[in-house]
């Protein structure tokens, strides 16, 4: 992921035992510069687009597809609002599988939960909308008849459950392609340090060196 290498630097004094000097750093990535989505961005349709994740693609996958190269990967999960990819980027259908085989195990396939199936008047009004959570006994007048009941209700197994929720990752709104030299240039200037009592250059900031000012 590219990401990390548009991150600036910290020079934090050095922590290894062989170091020469008290005046010794080591240089790393300053992972508390973080960088999001303008808000002007975020919030305008304008700038973003619904994009559907296919099976098994990776985030590099969807970046070559719509940035034109796999190094826009973290645009892709920035734009996305991702902050967990384990957790919130959808499984292939093997994965989520082997998953949820290893989370229910024997009780894969018993029901969870029932909800209700779609019911339509005689003039083909929907009368009762699928997908509400209900009991098992669930029932309903009949609308084409004035005695009968109806029981429209089925049941969602776990193994449903965690395809559902995994369907619900697929579906994200990332930033358009025509914007995307925006978004990298708004990035590099909120990773540029401004001079201060820290600053080496615009790259790097030095810590302070607590041996220096806190010898014991």
């Amino acid at each position: 992921m590219s990401y990390f290498r548009e991150l600036p630097n910290l020079d934090y004094q050095s922590p290894l035992s062989d170091r020469n000097s008290s005046e010794q750093y080591v240089r790393v990535k300053n992972l508390f510069r973080r960088v999001k989505l303008r808000d002007d961005l975020k919030n305008s349709i304008t700038f973003l687009q619904n994009y559907y994740i296919k099976d098994g693609f990776r985030p590099d996958q969807v970046a070559s597809a719509l940035y034109g190269s796999p190094i826009y990967d973290w645009v892709v999960i920035h734009s996305a609002g991702i902050v967990n990819i384990r957790d919130e980027w959808p499984l292939s259908s093997k994965e989520l599988y082997d998953y949820s085989l290893n989370k229910y195990g024997n009780d894969l396939n018993n029901i969870r939960y029932y909800v209700t199936t779609e019911v339509k008047d005689s003039s083909g009004k929907i009368y009762l909308p699928k997908g509400k959570v209900v009991d098992s006994d669930f029932t309903i007048p009949d609308p084409t008849s004035s005695t009968a009941t109806l029981n429209p209700v089925g049941g969602v197994t776990n193994y449903e459950r965690e395809v559902d929720i995994n369907e619900s990752k697929r579906n994200l709104t990332l930033l358009r392609p025509s914007y995307l030299q925006l978004f990298l240039t708004d990035m590099r200037r909120i990773m540029t340090y401004s001079r201060s009592s820290q600053y080496v250059n615009n790259k790097v900031v030095r810590t302070e060196n607590t041996r220096n000012t806190d010898p014991n």
